[in-house]
């Protein structure tokens, strides 16, 4: 049975995603703060932890934060009534998978989590199959199951969200990615979020790949979305 921490204020909320999620047969734990919710955290072996921004104790996002510093593997999704487009990235740049916003339909935020879930499952399997996963462009090279990245000698690190997206663009090279199937790929979003999030996390992408001054590889083809490829004719 898979184990969700849930860290949610209000009483009532808690109660309906709890008794939901229950019934689809998951083992569902919830914590009403910030401070609680980082204890159970890390006490607590978890498969996906939800959690809200506007929380007692420590908020959401410092309490993904501190999550992320001892785990790295654990799914987490926000649930919020914070929905615009800074929060939703502010959300995903603390290392969270996915961002859900208030008031949401339970059938939606179930497909959230079974997304998230089956991700994860996918993720171990790759890393306890043994088998050394290596990909490489130029001077780039992405060795998949030690979950490293270099370019040259400089060894480069990137959060788990920006290594989602660097796997997808190196196992795709040279193929233009539309920001939706990016989106769907990295994030299990398979609809237009009306936010900029893909860019922004291209641009911190390539800013860790272009550091002291190497060559482009990440080019934007305009109208289309972006590209992994030494060459950067016909893209800027």
């Amino acid at each position: 049975m898979k184990k969700i921490l849930l860290v949610e204020d209000e009483t009532s909320v808690a109660a309906f995603i709890k008794k939901g999620l229950s019934e689809e047969g998951y083992e569902v734990s919830i914590a009403l703060d910030g401070t609680t919710g980082l204890e159970m955290a890390m006490s607590n072996s978890f498969d996906l932890i939800i959690l809200d921004i506007m929380l007692p104790g420590l908020n959401g996002i410092e309490l993904c934060r501190a999550i992320r510093k001892q785990n790295k593997s654990v799914a987490i999704l926000f649930l919020t009534a914070l929905g615009t487009s800074e929060n939703i990235v502010v959300g995903l740049g603390a290392e969270a998978d996915d961002y859900l916003i208030k008031p949401f339909k339970f059938i939606e935020l179930l497909a959230r989590v079974k997304s998230l879930l089956r991700r994860s499952e996918k993720t171990a399997s790759s890393q306890n199959s043994g088998s050394e996963e290596q990909f490489q462009l130029g001077d780039l090279l992405v060795n998949n199951y030690t979950k490293t990245v270099r370019r040259g000698e400089r060894v480069i690190s990137l959060t788990s969200t920006e290594y989602r997206l660097l796997l997808l663009f190196i196992k795709n090279q040279k193929k233009v990615l539309s920001r939706l199937e990016i989106l769907e790929e990295v994030w299990g979003i398979n609809f237009d979020m009306g936010t900029n999030v893909v860019d922004v996390y291209v641009n911190y992408l390539r800013k860790k790949l272009e550091a002291n001054g190497a060559t482009r590889l990440l080019h934007t083809v305009i109208g289309m979305g972006y590209v992994l490829k030494e060459s950067d004719e016909d893209t800027n």
